[in-house]
């Protein structure tokens, strides 16, 4: 049984992230640890549309299995299937999603007849993993609305066996909901106000989907985390770093809304005149963050400035103000000088090798998308020139991870 110091504590530190993909995968984490589970789900609630009918569904968005887990190599990242499930009486998650009551289950091999749900054997089948006992908890704000489940399996007792969650782990993981809900409820907020954001830069910029600055952010913050872990980063500084690294990424082009539509809406490349117009957009997201009052906002700032700086010193835009765009070193051309290697912040670095792969992966109106093999090979080339050497090295170990990202936010048709 958790103490009341160590729920206070929790509490406290949910309530600190600002990031939803963040706070979604801590709070399965910690709910796991409330009632000491070996895996668990978290799903989200959300609208879809399908043949012109709208409708709630549950997606999953983190799923975690520490059996699982110590079978891979370290470092490596489980990887789940990506799915959504309506909200009805068929499986144990939509139940207690329609019903929104807990569902304590003891045996999913051994359901009582009486309940309408059933438990899908596919997931033990493909993994090799037996489920057994799970406590299924909604999660709904102040208004009554669905925000999501969390769904924890096998609840592992002192001596390692597996039992039936108890009648303590239903009121504790039903408090722990709660407390999550409303860290989750200011989360969803701040992520709304985000997209919003990036929203205007859409109506500008077609390229800047919510979809697309999604999957930047996830792949940099993934980047990120095995730097990070490479380079012994404290667990706590890393977690906040994330947390801010994540928020940011998504803002890497809100710049773009300083930029003309002649220009951000041409159906082709852009002539050297409007490239380097074009070029501006750093600039101008830089100066968006110059009151910085965060951590967050010098980690937008940086990352608005820098994601188009190269390796090699050949990116933009240079040595020059971030705020007005004068030049800070000119070389002998009369051009800022490029900023190279570590002189570009990490975060920069990182966003850089997210953003082309996404944009090479996506349909644009001037090109199709590149076939994923063609996709790795130019990240590969590019190594040393573009982008940092050893950040290349850890995209490339962290693939499985880049496509399960890929399938979490896929491109609205």
């Amino acid at each position: 049984m958790i103490n009341l110091e160590s729920m206070i504590r929790t509490d406290s530190e949910l309530n600190q992230i600002q990031d939803l993909d963040i706070l979604l995968e801590r709070v399965l984490l910690e709910a796991r640890k409330v009632v000491n589970a070996d895996a668990g789900s978290i799903y989200v609630g959300q609208m879809v549309e399908e043949d012109g009918v709208i409708s709630e569904k549950l997606a999953i968005k983190y799923s975690q299995n520490d059996t699982l887990q110590k079978e891979l190599p370290p470092g490596q990242k489980l990887i789940y299937s990506v799915f959504s499930i309506p909200i009805d009486d068929k499986t144990i998650s939509g139940y207690c999603a329609l019903t929104r009551k807990l569902v304590n289950v003891p045996d999913a091999y051994n359901l009582p007849s009486c309940v309408p749900y059933s438990f899908g054997k596919n997931y033990d089948q493909l993994s090799g993993y037996k489920t057994s006992s799970i406590l299924t908890v909604p999660m709904t704000n102040a208004e009554s609305r669905l925000i999501g489940v969390i769904q924890i399996i096998n609840s592992i007792d002192k001596d390692g066996n597996i039992v039936p969650f108890s009648e303590d782990d239903e009121l504790q993981i039903t408090h722990f909901a709660t407390k999550a809900s409303m860290a989750l409820q200011k989360a969803q907020i701040m992520r709304t106000m985000i997209l919003r954001l990036i929203k205007m830069a859409e109506l500008r910029d077609p390229k800047e989907t919510g979809s697309h600055v999604n999957r930047v952010a996830g792949y940099a913050t993934e980047i990120y985390d095995r730097w990070a872990s490479k380079h012994g980063v404290a667990d706590e500084i890393r977690d906040k770093f994330k947390d801010s690294m994540r928020i940011a990424s998504m803002l890497h082009d809100v710049g773009k809304v300083a930029i003309s539509d002649a220009i951000l809406k041409k159906p082709a490349r852009f002539t050297p005149e409007e490239y380097a117009i074009m070029q501006k957009h750093t600039v101008y997201g830089s100066a968006l963050f110059d009151d910085a009052l965060s951590p967050l906002d010098l980690l937008s700032r940086d990352i608005a400035f820098t994601h188009h700086e190269n390796w090699d010193g050949t990116g933009y835009p240079g040595w020059v103000d971030p705020i007005s765009g004068v030049p800070i070193k000119i070389g002998e051309d009369g051009a800022p000088i490029g900023k190279k290697g570590e002189e570009i912040p990490l975060a920069g670095r990182i966003v850089s090798i997210a953003d082309v792969f996404d944009a090479l992966c996506s349909r644009r109106v001037y090109k199709e998308p590149w076939k994923e093999e063609d996709v790795l090979k130019e990240i590969r080339a590019m190594s040393g020139i573009k982008f940092d050497p050893e950040l290349v090295e850890i995209f490339f170990e962290i693939l499985p991870s880049i496509k399960q990202i890929q399938k979490l936010y896929p491109e609205a048709d």
